[in-house]
């Protein structure tokens, strides 16, 4: 299979979710750039523009709400070389540096966010976050007494894998469906969960179902953290660019057969909601656990965008 081909595979993927999770995604993105950009042959610095951006958009267009996925292209594909030896070469240092600044940066959230687990705690977790598991399972290599709640998170099941993950591990799990949350809430001492995005006021997008476990902890009071990487945060939205929702195949939801029996029904699946950042106690960064209101911050000093950037 050629680069170009293995580029479209990669797309391919995140589309269909055989590829998920906002980090996992930003990596097999960079990962992808970097070996096409290794096999290109071009004869004009600009004829390699033009096939950067036309791969740039092919993957940014596979999943809107991931803000982790147009972040790590716009840090892998930045050069400033007008000779396309040296262009290619800007990129490929790029992707490995990213790659390896996201690796590093799951482990310091591990750390950061295991300082608040406590021995014996109960922990509720949504969806299949390898930020969110981080923390989780630093706090079990410590040697704290845990166990966890993990949600199915319908329509694709990923606590499922989550479970997995954490069984492995040891860690003393159990399932329940999406709606028995505030049922367990009870028995839960620190909800945590990932993030696909972060906007400038800190309110979180996240999969659908996280706003509910928002409010459900908020209402009995225990702590609710999400776990991100710096490069989950949205520039954009300090000019009040919406963070697109993703709506899903109703395939998902419901099979051919039921479909055809109800052909009048619709049927929405939208892959993500947003959780208001008065839900949310602590953001748990690579560069250390900070509260909603300091998304720009973020955003600013350690993402590097200037808000003249994004005008």
């Amino acid at each position: 299979m050629d680069h170009l081909s293995q580029l479209k595979d990669t797309a391919d993927k995140i589309t269909s979710m055989e590829i998920r999770g906002a980090g996992r995604i930003a990596k097999a993105a960079a990962l992808a750039l970097r070996d096409y950009v290794e096999s290109l042959e071009v004869g004009s610095i600009g004829e390699f523009n033009r096939h950067i951006e036309n791969a740039a958009k092919l993957l940014v267009d596979t999943r809107p709400t991931a803000v982790s996925l147009p972040n790590a292209i716009r840090l892998t594909t930045q050069y400033t070389s007008s000779d396309v030896y040296e262009a290619k070469e800007e990129i490929i240092n790029n992707a490995e540096r990213f790659i390896r600044q996201a690796n590093d940066a799951l482990r310091k959230i591990g750390e950061i966010g295991a300082r608040r687990i406590s021995d014996g705690d109960v922990i509720m977790t949504h969806c299949n976050s390898n930020a969110a598991l981080f923390v989780i399972t630093t706090a079990f290599e410590q040697g704290k007494d845990i166990s966890v709640i993990a949600t199915e998170t319908r329509p694709r099941r990923q606590g499922l894998l989550t479970s997995k993950h954490l069984l492995d591990y040891g860690i003393p799990t159990t399932l329940i469906v999406d709606s028995a949350m505030r049922y367990c809430m009870k028995k839960v001492d620190t909800v945590i969960v990932g993030a696909d995005a972060i906007a400038v006021n800190g309110a979180l997008v996240n999969k659908i179902g996280t706003s509910q476990l928002a409010l459900a902890a908020h209402e009995a009071r225990t702590n609710f953290l999400t776990a991100a990487e710096t490069y989950k945060f949205s520039p954009n939205t300090i000019h009040g660019e919406f963070i697109e929702i993703e709506q899903r195949s109703i395939d998902e939801v419901l099979d051919r057969e039921t479909l055809a029996d109800l052909p009048e029904l619709n049927v929405l699946n939208p892959a993500f909601d947003i959780t208001p950042p008065k839900y949310i106690d602590l953001i748990i960064t690579d560069v250390g656990a900070v509260p909603p209101g300091m998304a720009y911050t973020i955003i600013k000093d350690h993402l590097g965008w200037e808000v003249s950037e994004i005008v």
